[in-house]
């Protein structure tokens, strides 16, 4: 049996109970060491097998997961965050589904929603932002036709930017050219929630200063808009005066 298994964004303790269950039980681990903390693996068995896959190709990672399925071990596949966002799961679950072998993936805390919870701040704020855009910046790897940052950008949603602090200089002339102010709210978290986590927080015009000045080159989250702001409408699920289906609402 393989397991898909996300690790969450940093905290040992945000791994959920299946995937830390799966994970001390493996006979396998093979790890995405250079974003996963290893933290998450002291509990494993004395005897499991690890292999980290910084190091290692596709071609490698499945010749693992392929030799350890056909003697029956259990392998546990430790992706960080969670392994649907940038996770490059289905190219590895593709080739298992062709052959029959049996896999489950277990989800995991996103650092998209880490950086939220460090920043204290909603995303979808009432009357400000009901949509959140999840992407990146084109880089080696290209985005396609339409989902370019100054596409994006024209929403005027809230955004968190994966893999990009590291041309935040780019990013921020995007940002501005999709119809962002150059005054917009932007928060960087760095490391979302590890021991070394750094916020910075600013302005379109500012932040890459900021980022520069900090250091930060990769394993940040740029999240950008207005819910970073103080302006929003209180939400209608528990105002007074609203009824829904668990409460009627009282009369003005």
């Amino acid at each position: 049996m393989i397991y898909f298994i996300g690790a969450g964004p940093g905290d040992p303790e945000l791994l959920t109970l299946k995937a830390k269950r799966v994970i001390d039980s493996a006979d396998v681990i093979i790890y995405a060491g250079s974003l996963v903390n290893p933290e998450v693996l002291v509990t494993c068995r004395k005897d499991a097998q690890i292999y980290d896959s910084a190091g290692m190709n596709l071609d490698e990672v499945l010749a693992v997961m392929l030799a350890a399925e056909a003697q029956g071990q259990l392998v546990a596949r430790v992706h960080t965050g969670d392994p649907s966002i940038y996770g490059a799961i289905r190219e590895q679950i593709d080739v298992l589904e062709k052959k029959d072998i049996t896999y489950e993936v277990i989800p995991g805390v996103s650092s998209f929603v880490a950086a939220a919870a460090a920043l204290g701040r909603e995303y979808t704020l009432p009357s400000v932002s009901q949509t959140v855009i999840l992407t990146r910046r084109a880089g080696r790897t290209p985005v396609p036709e339409g989902e370019d940052i100054v596409s994006l950008a024209q929403h005027q949603a809230t955004m968190v930017i994966f893999l990009s602090v590291g041309q935040i200089e780019k990013l921020v002339a995007e940002l501005i050219q999709g119809g962002y102010d150059e005054t917009t709210p932007v928060a960087v978290v760095s490391r979302a929630t590890w021991s070394d986590q750094k916020i910075l927080v600013g302005q379109l015009n500012n932040i890459a200063s900021q980022v520069r000045a900090a250091g930060i080159t990769r394993q940040a989250l740029v999240t950008v808009g207005e819910f970073l702001g103080d302006k929003f409408e209180l939400s209608k699920i528990y105002d007074r005066y609203f009824s829904h289906g668990y409460r009627q609402g009282e009369t003005k």
